[in-house]
């Protein structure tokens, strides 16, 4: 099968400039170009998404970058790409998921290749090395989270520092003055992992706001047993848990109560989760919601508005929306 470096050494050119003839995102000279389609016509190279730039400048794919790194929650990861996918066809796009930890080399590989239109890039870090090579593509890209600097970028996600502020003011409402978060896995804080990252911001923001004690655990799924019983050792009075640990979730409700403790009369629980795990928890919990399906469906209509050349906002920050179940009560005085 003729591949695009064998077009490049019969033109006498670059992989690199044969992909931008194909796809028309930078320019090349009418002679570069006429050499570039003339090897394609004699070697009879079949560039599949490249044919399709060439006659409609669009690939009609889109790709999703969601390296599945340790620490990744695979299932919520997964309704996002639902979501992507979704709204990519009512679009008439198909989406390319590329879950390799490549970093740069993979975003300029699939840049060069004019596999596809653009980019929704996920699993986004404070200090994503990503970033300056993402502001210098012709590729359009959208960001789902947002990094310490999101200037030149176009980036949408709950609000998740506002996530976790709500969590504590609600527990505070209730008259809970010591507070534990127990987050994601501990690899996912080493990453500086956005998201992560943003629910502690929140969390401890709003504890000292409210005079509350509070403390932040990573969580590990294995642990929960460990991880309730080092919360209580570090806080004997310990009555309000925040957990943003999807898999954690349920195994921590079970842990706390095989120590004899119930949910809601002795410890409320909070958490940042996808609604149908709240609901479904043997004791529903209070939660806000992660509304994949909306961040999906708005990265992929911002990302199309750009490839249509029009003006979209650099921040998307959906609001936090908290819904009351059994797993919250007002604090009890001994």
């Amino acid at each position: 099968m003729v591949k695009i470096t064998d077009v490049a050494r019969r033109a006498g050119v670059s992989p690199s400039t044969v992909s931008y003839a194909l796809s028309g995102k930078r320019p090349i000279s009418a002679e570069t170009r006429q050499r570039v389609e003339d090897a394609i016509r004699e070697l009879g190279y079949r560039p599949h998404a490249g044919a399709r730039a060439l006659a409609g400048r669009r690939s009609n794919v889109l790709a999703l970058v969601v390296p599945l790194r340790a620490g990744i929650h695979v299932p919520t990861v997964m309704r996002f790409a639902v979501s992507v996918v979704t709204a990519a066809r009512r679009h008439d796009h198909d989406v390319l998921l590329l879950t390799q930890e490549e970093g740069e080399d993979g975003l300029t590989r699939v840049a060069d290749t004019a596999l596809v239109d653009g980019l929704i890039v996920m699993d986004v870090q404070l200090d994503d090395p990503r970033l300056p090579l993402l502001r210098s593509l012709d590729l359009p890209s959208v960001l789902i989270g947002f990094p310490a600097a999101p200037e030149g970028l176009t980036c949408v996600d709950l609000d998740f520092t506002a996530a976790g502020e709500a969590c504590v003011e609600h527990l505070a409402r209730l008259g809970h003055r010591s507070v534990a978060l127990v987050g994601s896995p501990p690899e996912v804080y080493v990453r500086r992992t956005a998201f992560a990252q943003r629910v502690v911001q929140g969390f401890t923001a709003a504890a000292d706001r409210g005079g509350m004690s509070s403390a932040v655990h990573p969580g590990d799924p294995g642990t929960a047993r460990e991880v309730a019983e080092h919360l209580l050792r570090e806080q004997p009075a310990l009555t309000g848990v925040v957990v943003h640990n999807e898999a954690l979730l349920e195994p921590l409700v079970d842990a706390f109560e095989q120590l004899g403790l119930r949910v809601p009369a002795d410890l409320s629980i909070t958490a940042i989760c996808p609604d149908e795990l709240a609901q479904s928890a043997r004791v529903p919990v209070t939660s806000v919601a992660v509304p994949s399906e909306e961040v999906g469906t708005r990265a992929v209509e911002l990302l199309m508005r750009k490839l249509d050349g029009a003006a979209v906002p650099e921040s998307t920050l959906l609001p936090p929306r908290m819904t009351e179940r059994a797993s919250t009560g007002r604090r009890t005085l001994a």
